[in-house]
Parts: structure tokens; sequence; C-alpha cells
């Protein structure tokens, strides 16, 4: 199952990271959003990111301009007809991705690898919105995509034998290491990593500053980035988003803290608004 070109449905922070490092590994790429203007502003975070690589001498002026030659972009989704794989990077919203895959279902060549980027929606639920789920799978990456090694390759429970191999083989393609999950909400990282946040949240409502808790696990568990500070970066709506998700699925356990409830509702979620465990208006 050869594997040539990529269509990739957002252009946000996710799907720019995807189209880059898919376009960077000489596959041919196709970038679709809603506006046009998404489209866009998805290409000028891609030449930023590129000019980045340059500036560091990982790749050469001329690199960057064959990368961004083999990234096209349309406001169509029709246009995946000739893809080989679709990768989806919509917002998570399990209707919306499911009504996607409808669409690709009806526009896609028989072949074509369906992938949906989610971090915790069933990857069953969304492949039996189409006629032959044995194509669908989850693709999940990690932010920031050019960046972060690790990806998550979840089958679900009719996801082909091929389907599975040959999305692990463009995966290792691309300069990334498979990481094969089990379809139950979350996955591992997002399973894991939640639920080590919701317990941060926790460790604030008993009292202990943001600050060090964060501290505490980045110096006494070697962590690149405190959980609270994660939650900032991340989006705390987004947080709870994904709590709830496994709340349905595991019960108690995974259930989000009031405290993150709070801050939702309140509008603190973190850097996107200048305001979530720290204060961002300042910086």
């Amino acid at each position: 199952m050869a594997i040539k070109k990529v269509f990739v449905i957002g252009a946000g922070t996710m799907g720019n990271g995807i189209a880059q490092v898919s376009a960077q590994a000489g596959y041919d790429v196709m970038m679709s959003d809603i506006k046009d203007e998404f489209v866009q502003k998805g290409m000028a975070a891609i030449e930023k990111s590129l000019d980045r690589l340059v500036k560091k001498e990982t790749i050469k002026e001329s690199d960057k301009s064959a990368i961004l030659a083999r990234i096209k972009t349309t406001t169509d989704n029709k246009d995946a007809k000739d893809a080989d794989m679709v990768i989806e990077a919509a917002p998570e919203i399990l209707e919306l991705k499911k009504n996607i895959f409808k669409q690709l279902d009806d526009i896609c060549k028989p072949d074509a690898i369906l992938a949906t980027n989610t971090s915790s929606l069933p990857i069953g639920e969304i492949a039996a919105s189409t006629k032959n789920p044995k194509r669908v799978i989850g693709i999940h990456f990690m932010n920031p995509v050019p960046v972060m090694k690790g990806v998550e390759v979840i089958p679900g429970r009719q996801t082909a034998a091929d389907v599975l191999e040959a999305s692990k083989e463009y995966i290792r393609k691309i300069g990334k290491e498979p990481c094969e999950a089990r379809d139950y909400a979350g996955f591992i990282v997002s399973r894991l990593v939640d639920a080590l946040m919701n317990e941060a949240f926790w460790c604030v409502m008993d009292g202990n500053k943001p600050e060090e808790v964060d501290k505490a696990i980045k110096l006494c568990l070697n962590h690149p980035m405190g959980p609270l500070e994660l939650c900032d970066l991340a989006g705390a709506d987004v947080v709870m988003h994904g709590l709830e998700t496994m709340y349905e699925e595991f019960g108690e356990r995974l259930m989000p803290a009031p405290l993150l409830k709070n801050m939702v509702r309140s509008g603190d979620l973190g850097r996107k608004t200048g305001r979530g465990f720290y204060d961002y208006t300042q910086k």
C-alpha cells in the first residue's frame, strides 16, 4: 500500500504541522480548511517554522523552497479524490469528525487510508460512520508536530492489518516513531497526561501553589514542563473536554476537578486568554 499523496484537513496548529513534516519527507501534500484565510495562515506558520530550521542550518534555503513547493492548498475536500492518505485534524468534536469521514467515504478512492488526528475520541465510532471501516485509523500527533518524535497510531476494531502497517511506515518515513495504542478514550498519552494534570488541579485545590506543583514535577520527575503550565499551553477548555470524554468511559477516577470547571466557566483558559494558572498579560 504505497502512500505518495497526503491530504490534510485543517490548517491550524496540528494540521499545518502535519502538512510540513509530510512535505519535508518528500510527500506531495494538499492542506485544506473551510476558509482561504485559515489556509493562508497555516501556510504562513509553515514558512515561519521552516525559516527557523534555515536559521539553525538544519535545512538550506533551497530545501525550504522545495518543501513549500510540495504543499498545495484548497478549501474543497473534494480535492482529496486522488489522495493515498487523508489525515483529518479538525476540532475535537465527534459529530464534526463523523460528518467529515462520511464525506470522505464518497470522495476518496477505495484504497485510500482515512486517518483522524483525534487525541481522545473513539476511532471505532468514527470508522462506523463510513461504508468501509477497515481503512480508518487514528494517527495522533503531538504538539508541536515538527518537534515531537512520538506519534500514537490507534487501529479500530475493524482496521485492516495493511492499513496499520502502511500508517506506521508513513510515520517512520516522516522521521517519527509509531506507538501503537488501543482504542479506548484518551488512548495512552492523553489518558496519562490528563490524569496527571487532573491530580495537579486537586493539589492546587488542597492549597499547593501552582508554581510549586510545576517545579516539583520538573525537578523531581524530570518533566520538561509542569502539568499546570501544560494545561495553560493546551487550554483549560481542551483539557476539560478530554477529561469529560474519558470520564464517560472510565468513570469517577477521571472526573474533571471542580477547579478546572471553574476556570473554564470564568474564561481563564490559559495562554490563549492571557490568564490560566499563570498570568500572561504582562509577558
